[in-house]
């Protein structure tokens, strides 16, 4: 895999098919009540709770969903209390990786993420082993057969963008966190249609992997974003088209 905006591309097609299952709601409802619970209800107020609707309202959650998600954060409604952190670790062939998640039950969570490291020939690795490998940027994804690269490429500069790069059959607009919603609105405006849009993890180098650690690396990363208390995963792996369409299948 040639860049991250490939990536970006598989988890938007895996997020599709998460939300059929209904598991991309779970994590959507724990973004959304931790992001009440620690910033308010009011969306104007409160950047994170917003963007956290926002991606509820692309994946077509109910607005009563969000309501209640919102309410449990604030303390309107009884619910959950979750805690949120980060697990870093490298994969097979030494690929870094981060693991987001919001639990209600670490004990647990500790044990299912570790458990899929070791089983994948991965480890865990204490805080701060591999989080300096990756930037925290403003991410968003349009597809290329869709859209036109210049008038992209102009209307994400002149609103603030850092970067848009064109590879992979997709074009990826990066931005400062900071940036990202001013950016994102501006181009939503132009009647730009993007395929997802998030703050994510970019990583600074990849690491190329190939053949059987390439399957247990994917393997890996897919046990644990099917994991309910894992909210993303972030990993600088590099692998060829040709590995990626058999390994995807």
């Amino acid at each position: 895999m040639a860049g991250h905006s490939k990536w970006a591309n598989i988890k938007h097609r895996k997020g599709a098919q998460d939300a059929k299952r209904g598991k991309i709601f779970t994590k959507l409802i724990k973004e959304i009540t931790i992001a009440a619970k620690i910033g308010g209800g009011d969306l104007e107020a409160n950047a994170r709770l917003r963007l956290a609707v926002d991606k509820a309202k692309q994946s077509n959650m109910p607005k009563d969903n969000i309501d209640r998600a919102i309410k449990k954060g604030t303390g309107d409604l009884d619910g959950v209390t979750y805690e949120e952190g980060i697990f870093e670790g490298y994969g097979p062939g030494g690929v870094a990786v981060i693991v987001e998640f919001m639990t209600d039950n670490r004990t647990r969570t500790v044990a299912d993420v570790r458990h899929a490291f070791n089983k994948y020939g991965g480890s865990l690795g204490v805080s701060g082993s591999v989080a300096f490998m990756f930037d925290r940027k403003g991410q968003i994804i349009f597809a290329e057969e869709e859209n036109d690269f210049d008038a992209i490429f102009e209307a994400a500069l002149e609103a603030g963008a850092e970067d848009v790069k064109h590879e992979d059959g997709v074009i990826e607009v990066i931005t400062d966190p900071a940036e990202f919603e001013t950016v994102k609105n501006s181009l939503e405006e132009q009647g730009l249609k993007y395929q997802s849009a998030e703050v994510t993890m970019i990583p600074q180098n990849m690491s190329a992997v190939e053949g059987k650690q390439a399957e247990s690396l994917m393997k890996m990363i897919d046990i644990l974003e099917d994991n309910d208390d894992v909210q993303n995963v972030y990993a600088n792996f590099d692998i060829s088209d040709e590995e990626m369409e058999r390994i995807m299948g």
